[in-house]
């Protein structure tokens, strides 16, 4: 029984991790600009997909992971006009009569269906489109509704309950996305060595950090402009032996009040004590430390920035999904800061 459960999980979570990220991101910016210009998401199924509708519709007027104004998210399946619609005409016009009430120009119409090919979903996109509405589909690999969504969520699952899965799964992602992209915090991720402060190999004693000219002043500047400032630096020193946790909590709180002192805050500070031959997946350039960070600030990545002194701190921004810029003798922090801040 045991092996039963585990395939079954296993098969789902296949589905899952093959189902297109960058489909998920054009229908989460598609969403999130109709949200900016005053529309709506409105979501429909059947079923169990009835149940998901109601579900993400309710994640976007209530919220996903943090306090925030309301989304327009609206739902289709409720009892009362589905059963009134299919009584008085005809259960293939249960959505297309109120999308037909509810949709117009700009709003994003959400269709879900495991077959890809509910009838009474079908012609409500077809209202959709007359009413200039953006169509977006939940389906599995067939039927015909792929084909005619703008933007079409394909689940690589020909089993009903994996495609449901994955789609709950994406519509939660999308909804996270369009969360952070309306009212997440910005922020500037920056690398400590030879960025903010002198390179000192293995910096081991406070004394030994020494931020260079004009970083306090300018992590203040930071500070006014409303973005969060959150160090992100490896620190193999301590899987080395050189030095262990409390010391660079020492080293950290020196460059804290070194920097408090002209007026500026550091917001966060997340590091990687892995050596880098454990593979760990939070020392950059891997993201580990990027994603604790976002989720932790609930950061919007798109109006954010990395700044560091090497190559792979410019591929941990990137991969982040920030904006990156790289320092130099030539480009110190100081200009980067005033880059971002046009001045």
């Amino acid at each position: 029984m045991k092996d039963i459960i585990r395939h079954e999980l296993e098969t789902s979570v296949n589905a899952i991790l093959n189902v297109d990220c960058d489909m998920i991101e054009k229908i989460a910016d598609v969403m999130t600009e109709a949200v900016r210009k005053g529309n709506r998401i409105i979501f429909m199924g059947n079923g169990g997909s009835s149940a998901d509708a109601q579900h993400i519709a309710a994640e976007f007027s209530g919220k996903y992971l943090f306090d925030r104004p309301p989304m327009a998210g609206i739902s289709l399946s409720n009892i009362a006009p589905v059963t009134a619609i299919g009584n008085d005409y005809t259960f293939d016009n249960v959505f297309m009569r109120q999308v037909d009430a509810y949709a117009r120009e700009g709003d994003v119409v959400v269709g879900i269906s495991t077959s890809g090919n509910s009838k009474n979903v079908i012609l409500a996109f077809e209202k959709a489109k007359e009413r200039g509405a953006i169509t977006v589909s939940f389906t599995g690999p067939r039927g015909v509704m792929k084909d005619m969504a703008d933007y079409a969520l394909i689940i690589p699952s020909t089993e009903t309950p994996h495609i449901q899965e994955g789609y709950l799964v994406a519509g939660h992602m999308i909804c996270c996305l369009v969360e952070r992209n309306m009212y997440g915090r910005k922020a500037v991720f920056i690398d400590r060595d030879d960025t903010i402060a002198k390179d000192v190999p293995y910096c081991n004693k406070p004394e030994d950090l020494i931020l260079f000219d004009g970083v306090p002043a300018a992590i203040r500047k930071l500070n006014d402009a409303g973005y969060l400032v959150i160090v992100i630096t490896n620190q193999s020193g301590i899987a080395r032996g050189y030095f262990d946790e409390d010391t660079l909590s020492q080293i950290h709180q020196k460059m804290i009040s070194d920097i408090e002192s002209e007026g500026g805050r550091i917001d966060d500070i997340f590091y990687c004590p892995h050596h880098p031959d454990e593979a760990c997946g939070c020392r950059k350039p891997d993201v580990g430390m990027g994603i604790a960070a976002v989720k932790k600030h609930h950061i919007d990545v798109k109006s954010s920035f990395m700044i560091g002194n090497s190559d792979s701190d410019v591929k941990f921004g990137e991969r982040l999904g920030c904006n990156t810029l790289k320092v130099s003798d030539e480009f110190t922090f100081v200009d980067a800061v005033n880059q971002i801040l046009d001045e």
